[in-house]
């Protein structure tokens, strides 16, 4: 861990993060349930998660992680503004993404990757929104949704973490983000967790 904890430091060193926007589609819910129930209740920035989910299913994720965590977790409303301390997941059936007022707009767009909501559409427009000041984070995942997002959140200034595809339930996604473009760090799940605490120190 400490090598993690060096490489952690160094990509955090003069960096403000305001945002998180985390995706992830095979074995996300697994790897959400250790990376965020720590997050203390007053923790200082907005958190968005997107899982692929089955189009015409409603999400339960919002619940299910409300039960395990401390801090208020919602699904994301359109129109609603984007607030610090909060963790919203993606609902079923419509793409969420960003708007430049740090709002969230859904939208009914043909499915991407075959995804609807998309990880490359919250991505890309939560890259415009906050630049420099985003966090954007790929878990497991079986297809390639979410490389072109954090291509785009590099591109802006921010911070790109990909979970080590040797630890990835499913190796396909994190390995297509860091072939498309390396990101700052490749950590497993602990070291990651350990990332989104010490943005509060930092």
């Amino acid at each position: 861990m400490s090598a993690h904890l060096h490489a952690i430091r160094a990509a955090l060193a003069g960096r403000t993060v305001e945002a998180v926007v985390i995706g992830a589609s095979a074995g996300g819910v697994g790897a959400l349930l250790q990376l965020l129930p720590g997050l203390p209740a007053d923790y200082g920035r907005a958190v968005v998660a997107l899982l692929h989910l089955p189009e015409y299913r409603q999400s339960h994720l919002a619940e299910v992680f409300q039960q395990r965590m401390a801090m208020p977790v919602r699904e994301a409303a359109d129109k609603e503004a984007v607030s610090s301390g909060t963790l919203y997941f993606a609902g079923s059936g419509y793409h969420l993404s960003v708007e430049t007022d740090r709002s969230f707009s859904l939208s009914c767009e043909a499915p991407l990757h075959f995804a609807r909501p998309a990880i490359d559409y919250l991505m890309e427009s939560a890259a415009d929104a906050y630049g420099p000041a985003l966090l954007g984070i790929l878990l497991t995942g079986a297809n390639h949704d979410g490389a072109a997002g954090m291509a785009a959140i590099a591109r802006a200034g921010g911070l790109t973490v990909v979970q080590d595809p040797e630890q990835a339930e499913v190796a396909s996604m994190p390995r297509e983000a860091i072939r498309l473009h390396r990101p700052d760090l490749v950590l497993p799940l602990d070291a990651i967790q350990t990332l989104l605490l010490m943005l509060e120190k930092n």
